[in-house]
Parts: structure tokens; C-alpha cells; sequence
């Protein structure tokens, strides 16, 4: 058995969240719960009123669902969460209006903002009626290129309040990457920054943003932020008006929030695009806000007045994530910037002058934290500091050692895992439960995961893909533009029908914690950022030296890396100067994270019968691994070349 790191005191198992849902559940539904293993069992056999119960729990606003919470249950894809209910979900989230602090924001270069409960609610409502005032209404599209600013909340929770749909990207996408995206959902108005800041450098947004709008023909206006209104960037062209012009003429009052049904539209997020443009992954309101409520309060034991970080970037759906904090009467804490800028006790010195309570950031940053041989558990006041969540690539058993030794002792490690295709988690924190060196604390509630193997047997203790066997409210409302259903439905459920099969590749412990090893698809993951491998190719593959690629992710130190293998023209060699001109062009125009770690030269590139490159046989390859049905492939000699490479030993 592996060694157990940490266990809660009674007094916080009493304390806890959890602790009263389990009262809960025993008094009125008459459950047999008396840990968290019976509570998970209870909450997949009894699923209509485990999310009942929740629904309750969490005080969610909205015409109540009555007593049906579950149509349909037998289908997955088709089940129907809570048919009755209607709700906003801006109206969970703005719950709170007074002079306490909702959001708490710092950038690298020391600019800060605070809103408080009331401020955020009035920004909200003038933002409302501006939006109006230029048409915006329910369904249609609203996005954001933009970093992780107060503003950038507001903007979305003011989208969520006319029952419009929000998405949003990250300032250091490309222009192709971005217009990869907003193309194809046409959104009405977009909102943006007029410069961003990383590891020291102002970036400045308006040439690129000038050149998204001009392919955007939807667009009826065009809102820029001001980062740092002391050092405000360059103006941006076109149909543009800043902030403050935007909501001037309106006065802050009474938000009419609208009531809608439970999987009205919230939320676009993108696929990685492994196999072309990024899939539009659309999410309801109801889903996500009751998921989140239950990530929030029972698995990460989240309490009114805590004070919730994540490192994120609204280009990854744990910005979706964090900000639903807000439902659950947190203080929201956002950073925006380089994690390392000018060193790594940024993220630290922000903990203990915020009073952070949940610390949410990747693996690869607490390996880099370590790598750095920083010490905050002795530079630093992290005594209100209760959880630390991790995400992105799997942590790796070296990691939890290095929280326990040299960030704090008393502290709940969650690491969890999900992702943008449930905005949510399949697996998590349990605050009443041990934490067990290496492994995923818990199965979340309400998800009945397992592991499969090939055969479609449900295993413990070996590797197998994660699959979810009953429905549960954040799956997606559906792909954009997926008319038939039909790419939602291969998606997911082709693999084991009737079952939802996640593509990760893991393993059940007798903890009843869960190891992950990665994805079991070609998707890269670098640092927790998915990317897809077609948008790589549609930049590499523009250059003239270079024939075709292939791209896969390389196990690497605890995490992913990228690596690029490309076959050149006749001539063309891969000098530095190529290789800087390929990261360049990669850089430019999707975003740093697309980069690749190595560039190699290969002869062939392994490929199906039908033409199709086979990425998955490549990865198995460069890790040692059998390659299984190579029977399908055309040219299986071309696999060779991959084998025992000197440049990936480093």
C-alpha cells in the first residue's frame, strides 16, 4: 500500500461541508452514508436525488425543479437534468453585494484591482444594458481575447445575464488560433485588452486584434479594457470603444435577470483540434453551475469569505471553473502574468498577502517551484492556506512529497482531473479523506467513473480507460453547428456505446483514489494545456522547407512535452536557423504553449492504409511501447526511425 501523506483532524472532518451533506442526505433521503466511500456509492445508485440533494445543499436560485431531477436516465447522450427548473446563471453568481471583496486581482508587474460584491453587481448591470444597447440577446455569442482581469468576469457574467453565450481565448493566441475559434461561432461583440504582460514584457494587443476583427464580419462592436489605467497600451482601430465609453450612458441599478431553462446555453470552449479546426464544445448553465457548485463546496470543502486561486488563463476552462467560486460566497483571486516573474515566489508572496485559502495551480509549476529549490513553507505566512489543487499533467508521488516538506504539512493535496469536454471533474479532493502519496484523493460525487480495459471490463489496479457509466448535468449540450448529434456522439461514445469514454488513460488504487498517465488519444498536454496537433501542422506545413510533420507528446519530468518531427524538402536542412523559424512561426501565430520542446528530422512519416498520419503509433514508439495493429498501417518500416533517439533522452 502506498504511504499516506496527510490526514484531516476530526475537528475539520466535522467542520467540513461534507460532513453536513451527510447529515443531510441521512435525514431527508434516508441514506445509508457514513464516510465518503458510502456517500459516492449512494450519490451513483441513487442519482436523481443525490443532484436533488445538491440542489438544495447549494441554495441554487431559480425556479425549483420539483421533484424530478432526471429524464431519460437511461440514455448517454439524451438524459435531461432538472426539465423543470429555470435559472441564471449570473444570478447565482452575483449573489453577494456587499462592501466584502468578490474579486482580487494582481498582475505581474504589481498593478492590483479589488472589487467588492457591490461593485462587481453594478459593473455587471451597466455592462447589461450596454450589451442590450447593441442587440445582444439570448443565444447569441460573445467573446473574449483577453487576460485574467476583473473586467473579464464581469463582461462574461453580464453575457450570462441575457441568457447570451460567452467564449473566450487567452491574449497570446495567434491570430489564426483565435479566428480557428471565434470564426466559427460569429460572435456579435467582442471584448479585449489593449496591451497584456508577461515575464516582464508588455505585449500590446492592437495590430493583432485589428487583424482578427477584419475576419470577423459579425461583429457589431468592439470593447477594449485597459489593463493598467496608469500606463494605458496603444488605441486599437475600427468599430471599438473602451470601457468606460461602453457603459457611460448607463447607470447602475436593478439587474431583470431572466430565467432559462436548465441547459440554455452558457459557455463555448474548444476542443484541442487534433484532428482539424477546435471542435465547439457548447455547455449549459444549469450543468455547469450545479458541477461547479458541487467541485466547490464538497469536493474542495469551498466556504463563504474563503479566498480561491487558480493560475489560469481564459483560454483553459479552469478559468470557467474558478470563477463559479462566486456561487459559493468565495473571494475569487486572479493573477494574471507570468508564474515566475521575477521569480517563482510570485504566486507565493500573493497566497500570503491575499490570505489564499485554496491554491490552485499545475503540476508542472509546483515541479518548477522545486526545480527553483524554493522553500514557502519557511519564507512564507500560509496559515489560513487549507488545499492545494493541482491539475494540467498528472503530480507526480516527488511532488507531494515536495508540498508536505517545503510548502505546508497541514494541507489537503487535491489533485483533480476532468477537463474543457465536461468543464468540470470526473475526479478529485475529498476533505474528510486521507491523501495518499501519488494518487487522486477520490471519484467526485455523482460520477460513476471507472476503468475499462480493452475488452470493456471494469478493472482496479491496472491501466485502463476512464470511463463515466451514468450521466451526470455538465456533460455538453451539444457540439456547435452539430446538427445530427453526430460528432458529440463519436466523440465520446463510440468507443463503449451508451458510456461515456473520456480518453485518459489510468488506474483505480485500493484507496479508491484514481493515478493518471496521460491522455490515450493524440491530444498534447503540456503543462494542462490541451493542443491539438492539426493546428500545429497548419503552420508548420506553410513552410517552404518542410514536407509534412508529425507531433506527439513526449513523457517528460513529471509532465509533457512537445515534440515535432518533420520531414524537409529536397535541399532543405534543419540548421538553428530553421528549427528558430519554425518555433517562430508556431509561436506567432497560435501561442507559446504550441511550441515544441524538440525539433527532429525524420526520413517517413507512419501513416494508415487510408493516408491518414498515425500519431498514437509514433508516441508508443518513442516510449518503449509495442505498437499495436501495425497491420493497419501502409509503410509500418517507417516506425524505425523513432526508436531509441539520442535528442529525446535530454
Amino acid at each position: 500500500m502506498n504511504k499516506k501523506l496527510w490526514q484531516p483532524d476530526p475537528e475539520r472532518i466535522a467542520a467540513s461541508n461534507l460532513s453536513a451533506f451527510i447529515d443531510l442526505v441521512k435525514d431527508r433521503w434516508g441514506a445509508d452514508c457514513t464516510d465518503y466511500a458510502s456517500l459516492h456509492q449512494w450519490s451513483v445508485d441513487e442519482v436523481e436525488k443525490f443532484w436533488l440533494a445538491l440542489w438544495d445543499f447549494t441554495d441554487v436560485i431559480g425556479d425549483g425543479p420539483g421533484e424530478v431531477a432526471l429524464q431519460d436516465a437511461d440514455r448517454m447522450p439524451g438524459a435531461s437534468f432538472f426539465p423543470r427548473a429555470r435559472l441564471n446563471f449570473a444570478e447565482n453568481l452575483l449573489r453577494n453585494r456587499d462592501e466584502s471583496a468578490a474579486l482580487i486581482f494582481r498582475g505581474e508587474t504589481g498593478v492590483e484591482r479589488t472589487l467588492s460584491g457591490g461593485e462587481l453587481y453594478d459593473l455587471v448591470s451597466r455592462l447589461t444594458q450596454a450589451m442590450q444597447g447593441v442587440g445582444v440577446g439570448p443565444g447569441d455569442r460573445v467573446a473574449g481575447y483577453l487576460p485574467n482581469l476583473p473586467e473579464s468576469i464581469a463582461a462574461m457574467l453580464a453575457t450570462a445575464s441575457l441568457g447570451a453565450v460567452w467564449s473566450s481565448c487567452s491574449p497570446d493566441f495567434g491570430t489564426q488560433g483565435v479566428l480557428d475559434r471565434f470564426g466559427q461561432i460569429e460572435p456579435k461583440l467582442l471584448f479585449t485588452a489593449d496591451q497584456y504582460f508577461y515575464n516582464g514584457q508588455a505585449i500590446d494587443c492592437g495590430e493583432r486584434v485589428e487583424e482578427i476583427c477584419a475576419h470577423l464580419p459579425t461583429l457589431q462592436k468592439v470593447v477594449v479594457i485597459a489593463y493598467d489605467h496608469a500606463s494605458p497600451g496603444s488605441g486599437i482601430g475600427g468599430k471599438t470603444e473602451t470601457l468606460d465609453e461602453f457603459i457611460e450612458p448607463f447607470a447602475a441599478g436593478e439587474i431583470s435577470f431572466q430565467r432559462f431553462e436548465f441547459n440554455h446555453p452558457l459557455y463555448i470552449l474548444f476542443s484541442s483540434g487534433t484532428t482539424g479546426v477546435p471542435k465547439c464544445i457548447v455547455h449549459g448553465a444549469g450543468g455547469t453551475l450545479i458541477q461547479h457548485l458541487k467541485d466547490h463546496i464538497l469536493q474542495c470543502d469551498v466556504k463563504p469569505e474563503d479566498r480561491v486561486f487558480y493560475f489560469t488563463t481564459l483560454g483553459w476552462m479552469m478559468w470557467n471553473w474558478l470563477v463559479s467560486g462566486l456561487a459559493a460566497r468565495a473571494t475569487i483571486l486572479l493573477y494574471d502574468g507570468s508564474p515566475f516573474y521575477p521569480d517563482g515566489n510570485s504566486l507565493f508572496d500573493f497566497a500570503q498577502d491575499s490570505k489564499m485559502t485554496h491554491f490552485g495551480t499545475s503540476a508542472k509549476f509546483i515541479d518548477a517551484v522545486k526545480n527553483a529549490k524554493l522553500q514557502p513553507k519557511y519564507t512564507h505566512g500560509l496559515s489560513e492556506l487549507r488545499t492545494l489543487m493541482s491539475t494540467g499533467s498528472p503530480l507526480v508521488p516527488e511532488s507531494f512529497d515536495f508540498i508536505y516538506d517545503n510548502i505546508k504539512s497541514d494541507l489537503c493535496v487535491s489533485s483533480i482531473s476532468g477537463g474543457t469536454d465536461i468543464v468540470g471533474c470526473f475526479v478529485g479532493g475529498n476533505p474528510i479523506g486521507p491523501v495518499w502519496r501519488g494518487e487522486i484523493q477520490a471519484i467526485c460525487l455523482g460520477m460513476d467513473v471507472a476503468v475499462y480495459n480493452d475488452e470493456g471490463e471494469a478493472v482496479v489496479g491496472e491501466m485502463g480507460e476512464l470511463v463515466c457509466r451514468k450521466p451526470f448535468p455538465s456533460m455538453p449540450v451539444g457540439f456547435w453547428n452539430d446538427n445530427t448529434g453526430e460528432r458529440y456522439r463519436s466523440a465520446y461514445f463510440n468507443r463503449f456505446p451508451n458510456i461515456w469514454c473520456h480518453g485518459d488513460w489510468v488506474a483505480l488504487t485500493e484507496n479508491g483514489g484514481m493515478i493518471i498517465q496521460g491522455r490515450s488519444d493524440a491530444t498534447l498536454n503540456p503543462g494542462g494545456v490541451r493542443i491539438g496537433t492539426a493546428e500545429i501542422y497548419s503552420q508548420v506545413e506553410q513552410l517552404d522547407d518542410v514536407e509534412e510533420a508529425i507531433t506527439v507528446g513526449q513523457d517528460w519530468q513529471g509532465d509533457t512535452r512537445i515534440v515535432l518531427f518533420v520531414r524537409l524538402r529536397d535541399e532543405a536542412i534543419l540548421d538553428e536557423t530553421l528549427i528558430e523559424k519554425i518555433k517562430q512561426c508556431i509561436r506567432a501565430n497560435l501561442s507559446p504553449r504550441h511550441v515544441p520542446a524538440k525539433i527532429i528530422p525524420v526520413e517517413d512519416i507512419p501513416r494508415t492504409k487510408s493516408g491518414k498520419i498515425t500519431e498514437l503509433a509514433v508516441r508508443d514508439v518513442i516510449h518503449g511501447r509495442a505498437v499495436r495493429n501495425t497491420e493497419a498501417l501502409a509503410n509500418p518500416e517507417a516506425l524505425e526511425q523513432f526508436k531509441d533517439l539520442q535528442q529525446l533522452r535530454s
